[in-house]
């Protein structure tokens, strides 16, 4: 008797595949969209779910978490809703055209949902109807004046230049953020396991499996190739 494929293991929520809730106990934010004045940075705090330092922040009674900026430290001020220096959230219509942010918001008010990772940042391009910004990646993409970011670049880079040594330290890290480590490829695996599993060696189109699923599939066999454009090798 087969058992359940590790898509469907992992959308059941197992214990095996189920995050630890206390790392995700930081909720990251910007306070009220109509709070404005200076505010103080409370503490530092190592969080291990996230790749950069959080950073808590109290203006007036309100308390919130962002993501900590290059040489930040406990104590320090900082404004909100005027861009001066790193650290600084405003509104990304008042920020200069080539400052660096970061923790940019989607639609005004949304806390922010872009460039939150250890060391990264974007960068002001143009501002016009829409502020356009330029990502990390190269993508460039336009959004609302009215949307807050953070100004500076990410604290915590170079953290994947330090090699992990041993398979341990990896397993904590990926235990930590509930990601599915070691994967095992597909046609590795058992029949029993996998739609791809068993076969001669490492090919797919052996035992008369394909790589791309039928439209009408179920969960367990909806693998591999998921209505793709196009198949085949791309003539040069």
């Amino acid at each position: 008797m087969g058992k359940r494929i590790i898509q469907r293991a992992r959308g059941k929520g197992s214990m095996s595949y189920r995050v630890r809730r206390y790392g995700y106990r930081f909720e990251i934010g910007y306070p009220n969209i109509k709070t404005w004045g200076k505010a103080k940075v409370v503490r530092l705090i190592n969080s291990p779910c996230h790749s950069a330092p959080i950073a808590l922040i109290k203006i007036g009674k309100e308390k919130f978490y962002d993501v900590t900026c290059e040489k930040l430290i406990e104590g320090q001020e900082i404004n909100i809703g005027k861009g001066e220096n790193d650290g600084d959230i405003c509104a990304i219509r008042d920020i200069e055209i080539g400052k660096k942010i970061f923790n940019i918001e989607s639609t005004p008010g949304d806390g922010g949902k872009f460039v939150r990772s250890g060391g990264s940042c974007a960068t002001v391009l143009a501002k016009e109807k829409y502020v356009k910004i330029a990502f990390p990646s190269g993508k460039t993409i336009e959004l609302d004046g009215r949307c807050r970011a953070t100004l500076g670049i990410i604290s915590g880079a170079g953290r994947q230049d330090k090699p992990f040594v041993k398979a341990g330290t990896k397993h904590h890290l990926m235990k930590s953020r509930n990601k599915l480590w070691p994967r095992t490829s597909a046609v590795k695996m058992n029949v029993c396991d996998h739609p791809f599993g068993s076969g001669r060696g490492k090919n797919v189109s052996h035992g008369r499996k394909g790589k791309i699923a039928k439209t009408n599939a179920p969960a367990g066999a909806r693998v591999g190739l998921i209505r793709p454009r196009r198949t085949g090798r791309r003539k040069r």
